[in-house]
């Protein structure tokens, strides 16, 4: 096998690996019954993939593979289980994930999201893949103490799912996470459209 066959082939392997353990670490949130906790198991989980895994977005030398990724404190009154509102009616979306990539999603329905948020955001389905659930959310701390494009709240395709309950999910905001462009230019990533941009600040999950 020629040499960069075998570097190519090694690549997709590791980001096979990082998606499985993506995958495991987000099934072992779903069997923990106490959120606070399965907060405090993702943390862990998220760093040690950041900091240790070769498809890690973090530069060799970035200091965050020392300190860890900041984080708020778990907030309890920021974990709800919505119904998904179907969405009034059909909407495609194709987004720029740079380098003249593009997603193309769907629009399933909508999440109203209570207090202390008040807000509605739109609930994608991603057509690449296999498919699966997107919700990005760009809120009012985008630009200040969180990525300006927004963070991830559910990518189901990619294995971060908390799962649901008697038909509704559970929608956690203590788990946002910055898509791995705010953290190498290199990587591509769709950000927030114009339905997941809400002004509230929601100081709950990854932070700057």
């Amino acid at each position: 096998m020629a040499a960069h066959q075998a570097t190519s082939l090694a690549g997709e392997l590791e980001l096979v690996d990082w998606r499985r353990r993506v995958a495991a670490l987000y099934a072992a949130l779903r069997a923990e019954p106490d959120p606070a906790a399965a907060h405090a198991l993702w943390r862990h989980g998220r760093d040690a993939l950041m900091r240790e895994h070769p498809e890690s977005p973090l530069l060799p030398g970035d200091e965050l593979r020392r300190t860890g990724v900041p984080y708020w404190p778990y907030d309890p009154e920021l974990r709800f289980l919505l119904e998904l509102d179907p969405s009034p009616e059909p909407a495609t979306l194709t987004l720029p994930t740079g380098g003249g990539d593009t997603t193309s999603l769907r629009r399933l329905g909508t999440l109203a999201l209570p207090a202390p948020v008040q807000a509605t955001v739109d609930v994608w389905w991603m057509e690449q893949y296999a498919g699966g659930l997107f919700v990005p959310l760009r809120d009012g701390t985008a630009g200040d103490t969180s990525y300006g494009g927004g963070r991830y709240l559910l990518d189901t395709a990619k294995g971060a799912d908390l799962g649901a309950h008697d038909g509704r999910l559970i929608v956690d905001l203590n788990f946002l996470y910055h898509p791995s462009c705010r953290y190498n230019a290199d990587w591509q990533c769709p950000l927030a459209p114009p339905g997941n941009t809400i002004r509230h600040p929601v100081q709950a999950g990854e932070r700057m």
